[in-house]
């Protein structure tokens, strides 16, 4: 009797077509309270009526012998991923709550609480939470409140503050506290904290902070990241500096996110040196640097314009081995090329390369155009070939080019070298390469060495006829002179 009076207390309003189409009825309003009693008949049985009457009858174990957990296995297993009833799951949970044999406990408290986060019924999770708070679970009935019970609190205090609902949010925090043992945990004061700071609550966001240290509450290093970040975004560094010490005096270690924080105001505010010094007190407390660390300095630096400060900085962050091994240093190596300053970029890469801290990719591409534009080509032939023995591979358009730098300059064997040493390290060479590699050993008159070229365009399906590859072939053979008029009327 209890399912069909679930189903009398809230009548489907839709027509029988309407059930079993694919979208389901309008959500109902939950009832006024959990303990609702339902009436015994309904004037409006409809097709969908029966349906539902009919699911829960077969799944859902009558009301003597309905339990926690097999409440909550229908409601996770069974009524989420039907399409036409999971709307029904806080109505069948305010239902399961006027049974006298039968009392929620934290595992269906939860699960409920969670879903109705999930699908932004809040009004619906306040009032779960209220019945939570005047019902407690069954496991706190001795002398000590539920174990789940904060972690329920929390995550329904972190939804009101990402819908943006602060008084809802108050007031489940303040119904917390109240509920558990002891002092809540500065997690949750933190969740407070951070909503006000995203809001854009500077104030009430330090209010709360004096209510945790008046609650006795000891603030975490999250705490305090938190609120020097709201002191810098709001251009207080001078109180956020303040915070800081505080931070250590309080005992509460900054760690990297601390101090990229405080960095990042002192840049905003175009304190540059004050930030550099942060860095180094960062280095004798002995915390690591992260690449976020390096790029508020670096980049920050250059796009102030002292990219020569940034050089020097970096080198010596690198000489003091807390550059981390994976930092990306293009956009200072960038910087330096625009700037036509490739011999300190060459210096930069160099420095760093020795301490074992690669270049990426797009960093030597950037660093072998800045060299070929200063026709520093034998730098540039140096450098190509150390990041492919190191394994770090240009694109097809770059690699071109440094071939016909090689070819230009009468050295097509180094070129067709570097070919191979390319093709051992995985970068396959295109029909554009070939031809720049022949054409350097038609005009170097290097006949033997240019067949070998061609016989392995063919096998490689460069060449589309036989009249193209008897062209190249006659070209090796008459040799400088036919240079331009066969091989570069191939590509």
């Amino acid at each position: 009797m209890g399912v069909k009076n679930l189903l009398q207390k809230y009548p489907a309003k839709s027509s029988p077509a309407a059930a079993i189409s694919h979208h389901p009825p309008p959500l109902l309003p939950p009832p006024s309270s959990p303990i609702t009693p339902f009436p015994t008949q309904t004037l409006t049985p409809t097709r969908h009526h029966n349906n539902l009457l009919n699911f829960l009858t077969r799944h859902l174990p009558p009301p003597p012998h309905l339990t926690p957990a097999n409440l909550l296995h229908f409601l996770r297993s069974k009524l989420h991923h039907h399409p036409l009833f999971t709307h029904y799951d806080y109505h069948i949970f305010n239902w399961a709550s006027t049974i006298d044999s039968f009392r929620h406990d934290h595992t269906t408290i939860e699960y409920m609480a969670r879903l109705l986060a999930g699908s932004n019924r809040m009004p619906e999770l306040r009032s779960l939470l209220r019945f939570f708070s005047s019902n407690p679970c069954p496991c706190s009935d001795g002398i000590f409140s539920c174990s789940r019970s904060e972690p329920i609190f929390h995550h329904a205090v972190n939804s009101f503050i990402i819908a943006g609902n602060f008084n809802d949010a108050l007031l489940v925090f303040n119904d917390m506290v109240k509920s558990i043992d002891g002092k809540a945990s500065v997690a949750v004061y933190n969740v407070m904290i951070h909503g006000y700071v995203k809001a854009g609550y500077h104030d009430k966001s330090i209010e709360f902070y004096h209510r945790l240290l008046k609650d006795r509450v000891k603030p975490d290093v999250v705490t305090f990241n938190i609120l020097i970040s709201s002191y810098c975004r709001n251009g207080k560094i001078e109180l956020a500096l303040d915070l800081f010490r505080e931070m250590k005096g309080r005992g509460c270690c900054p760690n990297v996110v601390s101090f990229n924080t405080l960095i990042s105001g002192f840049f905003r505010e175009r304190k540059f040196d004050d930030g550099v010094k942060i860095s180094y007190e960062m280095i004798e407390l002995g915390c690591l640097f992260s690449n976020v660390t390096c790029e508020i300095l670096v980049n920050g630096l250059c796009k102030e314009g002292r990219v020569v400060d940034a050089c020097e900085l970096l080198i010596d962050f690198s000489n003091r081995g807390v550059v981390p091994k994976d930092f990306d240093y293009f956009y200072l190596v960038e910087k330096l090329c625009n700037l036509k300053m490739t011999d300190r970029a060459m210096e930069v890469v160099d420095a760093l390369w020795s301490k074992t801290i690669v270049p990426s990719s797009i960093t030597c591409t950037t660093l072998i155009e800045g060299l070929r534009k200063s026709k520093r080509k034998e730098e540039l032939f140096k450098l190509t070939e150390k990041m492919i023995k190191d394994g770090i591979l240009p694109d097809s358009i770059t690699f071109n080019c440094v071939l016909e730098g090689f070819c230009d300059d009468g050295r097509t064997i180094e070129g067709n070298e570097l070919r191979l040493l390319a093709s051992q390290k995985g970068l396959e060479s295109d029909d554009m390469a070939y031809d720049i590699l022949v054409s350097g050993f038609i005009s170097e008159g290097k006949r033997k060495e240019g067949s070998l070229l061609v016989d392995e365009m063919l096998d490689k399906g460069f060449i589309p006829d036989i009249a193209t590859y008897n062209r190249l072939m006659d070209s090796l053979t008459k040799g400088r002179n036919s240079v331009k008029k066969h091989a570069r009327a191939h590509r």
